[in-house]
Parts: C-alpha cells; sequence; structure tokens
C-alpha cells in the first residue's frame, strides 16, 4: 500500500512537471515571437493555388448527387419497384447533367456550361416524371391531353449523352486544362457500366453466378468517378480561353 502510495506520488509530480514545462514554452512562444497578424497578405497566399472543384457550380452539384446517389441507390436495392427506383435515378441524371455542363464550361466556357446546367437539369426532372408514369400538368398537361407516360426511352437517351458527345467534343474543341485524356476513359468507364447493366443476366450466368453484370456495372461507374477525381487533382490549367482575357491588360 505505502509503494502503491509512492508510485502515485510519483506520477502526479512527474505529470505537474510536464504540464508546467508546457506551460513555460507556450509563455515564451507568446512573448518572444514576432506577431502573425490575421488580417495580412501572406497569411492568404497559399502554395497551391489551382482550384481543386474546377468549374464550381458543376463539381460540386456532380459530388453532391454521387453522393446522394449513395443513399437513394441503397434504398432502391433493398425493395426495387416503381415508388422508389425515383430515388436511384434522379441522382444519376442530375450527375450526368452537371458532369456534363462542367465538360462545356471547360471546353466551351462558362456561359454555354451554366446555361447547359440549368436546362439539363430541368431535362432530368422530366425524364423521371417521363418515366415513372407522373401526370404532367399546368401546361405540359393541356399541351399533351392529360395523358399519362409510362416510358424510359428519354432517360435512357439521357444517360448515353456523356457516350457519344463527350469524346467527340474532346477531339473538336481544345482543352483548357491538362489531364484532359482522363474524361476519355472516364467516359469509357461509363459506357462499359452501361454496356455490363444491359447484359446483366447474361454475364451472371457466364461467370458461374459469381457477380451480376449489374453490379459490375456499378464498380464501372464508381471507377469513373475515381478517374474523375484523379482527373482534378493533379491537372492544372493548360492555357486560358480567350473569354477569360477579355477585360485584361
Amino acid at each position: 500500500m505505502v509503494l502503491l502510495t509512492n508510485q502515485q506520488i510519483g506520477t502526479w509530480k512527474r505529470k505537474r512537471i510536464l504540464v508546467g514545462s508546457l506551460l513555460i514554452c507556450w509563455l515564451i512562444l507568446m512573448f518572444f515571437t514576432p506577431k502573425v497578424p490575421l488580417h495580412s497578405f501572406r497569411h492568404h497566399v497559399f502554395a497551391d493555388k489551382r482550384n481543386f472543384m474546377g468549374e464550381i457550380w458543376g463539381w460540386t452539384l456532380f459530388y453532391a448527387s454521387v453522393s446522394s446517389l449513395a443513399f437513394g441507390s441503397a434504398y432502391y436495392h433493398l425493395k426495387p419497384d416503381d415508388n422508389r427506383i425515383v430515388w436511384d435515378t434522379l441522382p444519376i441524371l442530375i450527375a450526368y447533367s452537371s458532369l456534363f455542363s462542367s465538360f462545356l464550361v471547360e471546353r466551351a466556357g462558362e456561359r454555354v456550361g451554366l446555361s447547359c446546367l440549368v436546362l439539363l437539369l430541368f431535362i432530368s426532372v422530366f425524364s423521371v416524371a417521363y418515366a415513372r408514369q407522373v401526370q404532367i400538368e399546368v401546361i405540359i398537361c393541356v399541351l399533351v391531353d392529360g395523358r399519362v407516360f409510362n416510358d424510359l426511352r428519354l432517360c435512357l437517351t439521357f444517360q448515353l449523352i456523356p457516350c457519344l458527345v463527350i469524346p467527340v467534343m474532346t477531339v473538336l474543341l481544345p482543352p483548357k486544362y491538362t489531364h484532359s485524356r482522363f474524361w476519355l476513359l472516364a467516359t469509357a468507364a461509363h459506357a462499359v457500366s452501361k454496356i455490363e447493366g444491359l447484359a446483366d443476366s447474361k454475364i451472371y450466368n457466364f461467370n458461374g453466378y459469381t457477380i451480376s453484370g449489374h453490379s459490375l456495372g456499378h464498380l464501372c461507374s464508381a471507377l469513373a468517378m475515381v478517374l474523375l477525381t484523379v482527373m482534378l487533382l493533379y491537372r492544372s490549367i493548360r492555357f486560358p480561353r480567350l473569354s477569360e482575357l477579355k477585360g485584361h491588360p
């Protein structure tokens, strides 16, 4: 008991010495080093001046929709039906819209990209409504005589746009940033994911019921996200566009 008490006393003494030493070091640091003012120009100058998110609106919406897709897709796959598929499809279409608009901002200019973002978001919502048997109300309801749609063609067509347009525009329009080949790699991964989804049962039977084509499609889609993220991490401005130089000497 006495030995245990002596050990406890020794431990407390060492702790007090350590705390006292740290306090003295902090006081020396505060009183003998120069101030670091908050309102200083150097305080806001960082070594890495790259814009990680690229064109902020499109990329932010893209990653937000991909994040929400993780929950929406999980909710749908727990009990697949016509009601739950909306929460799986809508985030995908929003992700495509924001991704394609970001590509247009880089290749065709900010005004074109942002205008297409608004238009594509509207088409995304309309595509889901068109496929989900939602009766289009007010003006649209009058134009189509109140019909109820049940057609996936618009959604499928909308998902094929990046596979067709991005490679063509990559060849025709010069890139603003480096590492533009990642656009083609991500597009290829996306195209493969769609093919795997269409061949769901055939792939599942071919590999001995190990993994389905739909599951492989999810993996390829995730690979496309990884490729785009790597592109954003390592790319830099190749050259500014003429529209961005207007107004500058």
